[in-house]
């Protein structure tokens, strides 16, 4: 299946020392003011596998270079930290919705309704919803007709549970969205030719009904297509094609950019894939 893949480069050159710090971001292009992007693993202050910038607090990395990192990133949002979201994610079905009253809650509760959640929705302006990834792959969404936007983590576990297909219907649900409105972005993670998998999890794609003539092949061991087994997933659910957009990026492959978990191990720093609606 062939996708078009739009994708801008911000790249961040400056003289001194502090600025190249800054994050350097992949933009991906959608209509109506509508920021979305993947950090790469330049301008930050990480080191070791976490190098340099990583700002997921579940990976095992310095919390004060977290902390030094998420902040660069509001910098360059101009955007106040509580209005970055992203979740403690757990390879699970679970999508929240972010609304007025996530942020009445205490910090601690805020962390709470977060936990244990995969994909996050919302129609609030001036909030940037995102997921984490190092070779699962990552789905944003935007409703352009009813102002909405999603951030949807699919491993091989959500892609089997179909995540990004229950995210669009609770689009529906909450916002009224469309399926054939939606615009869609699949971000960078592992390719078919990366993902080796053992019999079993072979077995579960298609126990639950995926074409594996389609998405799966065998080398030595059986590999399957993430990115394709979502992007089926999404056309299936009724969006166009002309809005579905890869970005084609393996993360095992371009690990000098982008984290990898199958590369670099577990213990490693995760992109995020996140989007926002301006004002």
């Amino acid at each position: 299946m062939s996708m078009t893949w739009r994708i801008s480069n911000t790249k961040m050159t400056t003289k001194n020392s502090h600025a190249k710090r800054r994050p350097q971001l992949h933009h991906y292009n959608l209509p109506d003011g509508v920021l979305a992007f993947s950090t790469t693993r330049l301008g930050g202050v990480g080191i070791g596998p976490y190098a340099e910038f990583n700002v997921n607090d579940y990976c095992g990395d310095s919390p004060a270079v977290v902390a030094a990192n998420r902040q660069a990133l509001c910098q360059t949002l101009h955007l106040p930290s509580s209005r970055l979201v992203f979740p403690h994610q757990t390879h699970g079905v679970e999508i929240r919705k972010i609304d007025h009253s996530f942020f009445s809650l205490s910090p601690t509760d805020r962390a709470s309704m977060l936990e244990g959640v995969d994909a996050l929705i919302t129609d609030m302006k001036d909030v940037c919803i995102g997921v984490s990834t190092a070779d699962c792959i990552p789905i944003l969404l935007y409703d352009p007709v009813h102002k909405a936007v999603a951030a949807v983590h699919a491993g091989w576990r959500g892609t089997v549970a179909r995540i990004a297909v229950n995210t669009i219907r609770r689009m529906g649900e909450m916002f009224h969205s469309d399926s054939s409105d939606l615009y869609a972005v699949v971000g960078p993670g592992i390719s078919l030719s990366r993902f080796e998998v053992g019999d079993e999890v072979y077995e579960q794609f298609e126990d639950a009904g995926f074409d594996m003539s389609a998405i799966a092949c065998r080398y030595s061991k059986w590999h399957i297509n993430l990115p394709l087994c979502n992007q089926m997933q999404l056309l299936g659910e009724g969006l166009r094609e002309d809005r579905v957009f890869d970005c084609g990026i393996c993360t095992y492959d371009h690990v000098e950019r982008f984290f990898s978990a199958r590369r670099m191990g577990i213990q490693s720093g995760r992109i995020l894939t996140a989007i926002m609606m301006k004002q």
